[in-house]
């Protein structure tokens, strides 16, 4: 049964962390169904734990995020299994709590949000000596220096990269790229007429706007502009994405078979850094 609503947390965030609640939102109502895509009794524990109308800001919970969080768990635990003692940095971290479903006991893990976001995450979570936290923006290079040199690295943007500009985003790359040679990036992206949509206002529902995403970028755009911004990228992946059930993933295999239509959807994108760069 619930707790009443006086025993659980306040959580007070507003603009892009306030988005945390909002995958929170879908990933443990997914990880609540018994046919869900996903495992996760942290993220529920923490769902009930928190005080804040869920419905009533962003509506029916949908499978999207609980997708998408497979998904990059399916890439840590492949990564994981040829260098287990490997380094995750899960940028723009918020309440994710992808450390307690991918097994690597002998991984580091790093979280980077912004001081409220990681504020929020500490009430719930707890770093220790293989999981740190990094209270900065991921825009903010000081992270960097705690990643440890000479291991392996796979970074995750989940839900990130597209509330910034794209000069932002391609800067951030380039500065990725000379720093972590040979390292991976996962992330997932927004169509251009979605990131137009939320300039001018998109409401998810009568009470709550999202932020705007200023970065959008169409599926066929993604390889050229990412190899625009770094040419000597070692490899550039689509990852496969699509909804688990009923008429969306219906509706959303056609809309990615019709030419005109197949770019213009959301998608997850991994790439690998040139091995030839001397780290600075």
């Amino acid at each position: 049964m619930d707790r009443p609503l006086l025993d659980k947390e306040q959580v007070a965030l507003a603009d892009v962390p306030e988005t945390m609640l909002w995958t929170l939102h879908n990933r443990a109502s997914e990880a609540e169904r018994p046919d869900g895509v996903l495992r996760d009794e942290t993220a529920i524990d923490i769902y009930r734990r928190i005080a804040y109308d869920f419905g009533r800001s962003f509506g029916r919970a949908e499978p999207s995020h609980a997708v998408r969080s497979a998904l990059f768990d399916a890439e840590l635990r492949a990564f994981l299994a040829d260098h287990p003692d490997g380094v995750i940095v899960n940028l723009g971290e918020g309440l994710e709590t992808q450390r307690f479903r991918v097994e690597g006991q002998d991984a580091l893990w790093i979280a980077v949000d912004v001081p409220a976001a990681m504020a929020v995450r500490e009430r719930f979570i707890a770093p220790d000596e293989r999981h740190l936290h990094v209270p900065v923006s991921v825009m903010d290079r000081r992270w960097f220096d705690a990643v440890p040199r000479g291991r392996p690295v796979y970074l995750t943007a989940q839900g990130l990269l597209m509330y910034f500009e794209p000069d932002e985003v391609a800067d951030l790359f380039r500065d990725l790229a000379q720093r972590f040679p040979g390292a991976w990036l996962a992330f997932d992206h927004i169509p251009r007429w979605f990131a137009r949509k939320t300039l001018r206002g998109y409401r998810k529902t009568p009470h709550y706007q999202s932020p705007a995403m200023p970065w959008g970028i169409d599926l066929d755009e993604v390889a050229p502009t990412l190899r625009a911004w770094v040419p000597d990228l070692a490899d550039v992946r689509r990852l496969s994405f699509g909804l688990p059930r009923g008429l969306p993933r219906v509706v959303f295999g056609i809309v990615t078979r019709l030419p005109g239509l197949r770019d213009k959807v959301p998608g997850c994108t991994r790439v690998r850094f040139g091995l030839d760069r001397e780290a600075s």
